[in-house]
């Protein structure tokens, strides 16, 4: 019997990149406390362009942006765009994973300064093996979700309890019945602490 999620059979590869559009006020209200609003800004603008250099450029994958706020840009023209809506994360992820084209699809966020394009290729990589994939964060959530095989059959984003330290449970708990892969743990920038922990960007000039 073929291997139902082996990733020849699942269609397109698809990486969607959750972005906020990088403007004074829209948004990383924790970190503008802790770098000034302009730092945050320029964050946002780092972190947007080095993903979209390294991971949208990827020939392994094709990449979307699911950007917010709805009508923002403009967005690089080699991106493909979708835009989040409105509700909670788990109601506007369910959305872009219903808006986009059969497969596996991974999904991550903007502000991940660790992650790599070998981690979202290890991502696909465990949909090959699972139906799900996470990549946890020490927090108690997590920096990449993946699904295998799409359109899934139930989406596991229903009644969790968003940034919490039920974040990863309460998901899992969804996909009680499925194999679930992990990767590495890594972890978002929230807040000033989180930035300089991270020893490639204590140093930049945020501030």
């Amino acid at each position: 019997m073929a291997d139902v999620y082996n990733r020849q059979t699942s269609g397109r590869r698809h990486l969607v990149i959750f972005m906020r559009f990088p403007v004074a006020g829209g948004g990383k209200r924790r970190l503008a406390r802790g770098i000034g609003i302009s730092g945050a800004v320029k964050f946002q603008r780092v972190r947007v362009r080095h993903l979209l250099s390294g991971l949208a450029r990827d020939p392994r994958w094709m990449t979307w942006i699911a950007a917010t706020p709805d009508g923002s840009g403009p967005w690089p023209s080699h991106v493909r765009v979708l835009y989040q809506g409105c509700g909670d994360l788990g109601q506007r992820m369910t959305r872009i994973e219903r808006a986009i084209p059969t497969g596996d699809v991974v999904m991550i966020g903007s502000d991940i300064p660790g992650i790599r394009a070998a981690d979202v290729a290890d991502a696909f990589d465990a949909l090959g093996r699972s139906r799900a994939v996470f990549g946890p964060a020490t927090d108690g959530g997590y920096w990449l979700v993946g699904l295998a095989g799409r359109p899934f059959r139930k989406i596991p984003f229903h009644n969790v309890r968003w940034s919490s330290a039920d974040t990863l449970a309460d998901t899992r708990a969804n996909l009680s019945r499925d194999t679930v892969a992990l990767l590495r743990t890594i972890d978002d920038v929230d807040e000033a602490a989180d930035l300089t922990a991270e020893p490639r960007w204590a140093r930049f000039p945020f501030r």
